[in-house]
């Protein structure tokens, strides 16, 4: 991004920080994530103007009830009531630490409730970590003698989407490591099982994983990484996958799923910030929340005229990320950032037509 690129994105986020991380009784509020997307994929110009169309439905900041600190934050963990004591909590912590330090010591205890606030968390922070590896690389190209992000409303979107995170953290109670698996993304993800009840929530729906029959050896059929890089690669199948899975099965629920494939991209986003030790148990995580997600909300196979309208109005990279910003919907926009990047990784321009796909179907607001 240019200077002015940047410029936009720190004001839109400064804007949404006086907004509460949720409305209208749990709505996950997109916008952070949206205009991330948006400035660096060229449409800064649209920034500010979507923030104004897509703030008139957000809430103000949440009220604090109790601190949260440093000795007694495993209590708060998972209340919802305490959102705005995690986001003072966690401004806090940003400013007293370098961010990657932040980053290192909350992913391991947040990882193992990936699916809070429908993976809205995870997803939050992978923007909010690309953000920040973009402008140091700005820095470091520009020859900054210190390319580190130190302070700002980077950091502090960061804090914000760690926050809302802990504040939803909700394990699964299902085994998300200690794989034994020999088979590609691909092949597992097609055979993940459909909950019985696609009804009500997405709490509901995963609550019935256990008993699905088939769950079990999908989940553990994923081949089984001995590096951590081989775990970077996997990620980046199991991100592939879902994406594509997403053109032929997005109808059932084109909101939900596409979270399927936004949940993966974000953790892969966030792997450069990690040490390396944490990519395996990242991977693990990644692939429960994609296959909990699958299972919750794919159901229906689409007709092959379908899959074929959408590739046939597909264009290239760019016109599909522009046809996503002009629907506007915040889902849409995400789903075809996470396309474009299936797209740069394998040259696959099914993963295009999934994008125009979702703009098909899903409803403008």
């Amino acid at each position: 991004m240019t200077s002015t690129d940047t410029g936009i994105l720190d004001e839109a986020y400064e804007r949404f920080h006086a907004t509460g991380p949720e409305f209208d009784d749990g709505l996950s509020n997109h916008g952070p994530m949206a205009v991330e997307a948006m400035a660096r994929r060229g449409h800064t110009r649209d920034v500010h103007a979507w923030v104004d169309w897509y703030r008139e439905r957000l809430e103000d900041q949440p009220r604090g009830l109790t601190p949260v600190t440093r000795t007694d934050w495993q209590e708060a963990l998972g209340d919802q009531k305490r959102l705005g004591d995690w986001r003072t909590f966690l401004l806090r912590e940003s400013a007293e630490q370098p961010w990657r330090d932040l980053l290192v010591e909350w992913w391991p205890r947040l990882l193992p409730g990936i699916i809070a606030g429908a993976t809205h968390g995870v997803i939050r922070v992978g923007h909010a970590v690309r953000a920040l590896l973009d402008e140091e690389a700005a820095l470091s190209a520009s020859g900054s003698a210190d390319a580190v992000v130190t302070e700002g409303p980077r950091i502090a979107e960061l804090a914000h989407a760690i926050a809302y995170w802990a504040a939803r953290w909700t394990p699964l109670d299902v085994e998300y490591s200690h794989r034994s698996g020999l088979i590609a993304p691909s092949e597992a993800l097609a055979d993940v099982p459909a909950v019985a009840e696609q009804a009500v929530s997405i709490s509901y729906r995963i609550g019935q994983l256990s008993g699905t029959t088939g769950w079990s050896a999908a989940v553990g059929a994923l081949r089984t990484p001995e590096t951590p890089q081989q775990a970077a690669e996997l990620l980046a199948e199991v991100a592939n996958a879902a994406v594509l899975d997403y053109l032929t099965h997005g109808q059932a629920n084109p909101v939900m799923l596409v979270h399927a494939s936004t949940a993966p991209t974000a953790v892969l986003r966030t792997l450069p910030a990690l040490p390396e030790s944490l990519w395996i148990p990242s991977l693990d995580a990644a692939w429960l929340a994609t296959a909990a997600v699958t299972a919750a909300y794919r159901n229906t196979e689409a007709e092959a005229e379908q899959v074929a309208a959408a590739v046939a109005e597909t264009e290239g990279p760019q016109e599909s990320f522009d046809r996503a910003v002009r629907h506007r919907d915040e889902h849409a926009v995400k789903f075809a950032d996470s396309a474009l990047e299936v797209y740069g990784r394998t040259g696959d321009r099914k993963a295009l037509a999934a994008a125009t796909r979702a703009t098909m179907m899903i409803k403008r607001s």
